[in-house]
């Protein structure tokens, strides 16, 4: 793993690269979950390269991980604005294109970003994207929350960011408030014209098949992989299912 820094819209942000000794192909960019950093892709991205032959690549967002601190709270749009940024962030790191692997927010956020900036992006591999606020998601994230002051959470979370009390405090007070239980971006799926693949653990606590089923409806080239014993994290509770997965939907892809 190679650690780096790029500058986008005024603030630092953390980078790791993963390279193959293989080399092939368009590069793999992660974009990582709600509560994500590039150190909670844990093993992961390095098994991906070796696997895929392909270079990796993962960066922490803003208030993530290792990166500068956010200036502002989340808003109804959050995913919507980091969205704007992966043509900057793409430019920043000189790639011209890549397959693009969301987790979770970060697949939402591949999605209106491919919705956008068609040029970035070769393909979409999407784990437990969501669409909508499902009742479930809502019920979840209310219980984490209900816990996370009594719990270790917070602590545990200092493993993977320097400033993880004003990143669950941030992340959470969103997801629950009023305004976004009507949060909805399945107006931007038409707009995408990629190869996608769709992956969900059938045991998910934060989403149901219902999310995959939506962008499949609206997406032609989406199919979707169904992963039972698994929860919120395909990639870490059943990785190589995950990998197995992403080689075959790669393999005749540049």
């Amino acid at each position: 793993m190679i650690l780096s820094t790029i500058e986008v819209a005024g603030k630092r942000l953390e980078v790791a690269t993963w390279r193959s000794d293989h080399g092939r192909g368009l590069p793999i960019l992660l974009l990582h979950e709600g509560l994500g950093s590039i150190r909670l892709w844990k093993a992961f991205p390095e098994e991906l390269a070796a696997k895929t032959g392909r270079t990796v690549i993962a960066w922490s967002r803003r208030g993530h991980g290792s990166s500068d601190a956010r200036d502002d709270a989340h808003t109804v749009n959050y995913m919507h604005r980091e969205a704007d940024f992966l043509p900057d962030i793409h430019h920043q790191l000189g790639i011209e294109r890549a397959h693009w692997f969301g987790h979770s927010d970060g697949a939402s956020i591949a999605l209106i970003g491919a919705s956008r900036t068609q040029q970035f992006c070769s393909s979409l591999i999407l784990e437990a994207p969501h669409v909508l606020v499902e009742d479930l998601t809502y019920e979840s994230i209310a219980k984490v929350t209900a816990g996370f002051t009594q719990s270790d959470m917070g602590e545990r979370m200092r493993r993977y960011h320097e400033e993880p009390y004003p990143l669950f405090r941030d992340w959470s007070a969103i997801w629950l408030s009023p305004e976004f239980r009507e949060w909805n971006i399945e107006d931007v799926l038409s707009r995408i014209d990629k190869p996608m693949l769709l992956i969900q653990g059938r045991n998910d606590q934060y989403g149901t098949m219902d999310q995959l089923d939506r962008i499949v409806r609206a997406v032609p080239r989406a199919i979707k992989v169904e992963i039972d014993d698994c929860g919120h994290s395909p990639h870490l509770e059943q990785e190589q299912r995950v990998l197995e997965a992403v080689c075959d939907f790669l393999k005749d892809k540049e």
